[in-house]
């Protein structure tokens, strides 16, 4: 009996876009192409779908109602995610380009396009290295520069140990997601920790008590009973 080696998980694919006929049309051939697409009809939901994270790359639409495409992307880097951006848009000129490139958009296309040239763009998106994720991020009145070990709020600076900084950015990388105290304990103390959850609940108590307005009632860290933390942009 011969051994079948498995098959990769297929590439996922988030189209943001308003106007049926596209969205119908690039469904149809990348899901031939063999992605998988999960498409979203205006800015919100775009937005919602993206920050739940698992997307390989994000083809979004300049000019949509809810949020246009400028102010997804920018949340979209403001909470961390790295997620490879495709921006489509109508309007063809230099500035635009250049706006949608400067707030981290990957590559920039105007309509109207060819299905041919889009796909081997998407193709050579996805060959490229990931990047590290964003290293800044801001929420609420907080900003942290990951790279730099660095959080001010109100401009002021905010001093964080590293084991705080760490779980910090545990769940910055993660916006939306609940994630148990398990999880965190092993991604910001390693393998080898031998602690409790209590001290995931501890030192949880301590980040909310530097960086959120209210911390007996936070904004951003939040307590999903019985099931662990989630951090809200």
């Amino acid at each position: 009996m011969t051994d079948h080696a498995p098959q990769p998980a297929p590439r996922r694919i988030l189209v943001v876009e308003d106007d049926p006929a596209i969205t119908t049309g690039l469904s149809i051939n990348m899901r031939y192409e063999g992605f998988a697409v999960e498409v979203a009809r205006d800015g919100r939901s775009g937005l919602d779908k993206a920050l739940k994270g698992g997307h390989d790359l994000i083809i979004l639409d300049v000019m949509m109602p809810e949020l246009n495409g400028f102010e997804v992307l920018t949340a979209i880097r403001k909470a961390g995610l790295a997620t490879r951006v495709l921006m489509l848009s109508a309007k063809g000129s230099e500035k635009d380009k250049v706006m949608g490139l400067q707030l981290g958009a990957d590559d920039y296309m105007s309509k109207p396009f060819g299905l041919e040239e889009l796909l081997a763009r998407v193709n050579a998106l996805l060959r490229r290295p990931a990047q590290n994720a964003p290293r800044l991020s801001t929420f609420g009145n907080v900003q942290v520069d990951l790279d730099g070990g660095k959080v001010t709020r109100n401009s002021v600076a905010v001093t964080l140990s590293p084991t705080e900084m760490s779980l910090l950015q545990c769940l910055l990388e993660r916006p939306g997601r609940v994630q148990d105290r398990e999880t965190l304990l092993r991604r910001a103390w390693g393998n080898d920790y031998d602690g409790t959850a209590r001290t995931v609940d501890n030192f949880i108590r301590a980040l909310r008590s530097k960086l959120e307005d209210d911390p007996e009632n936070p904004r951003h860290i939040i307590t999903v009973r019985g099931m662990g933390y989630r951090f809200d942009v």
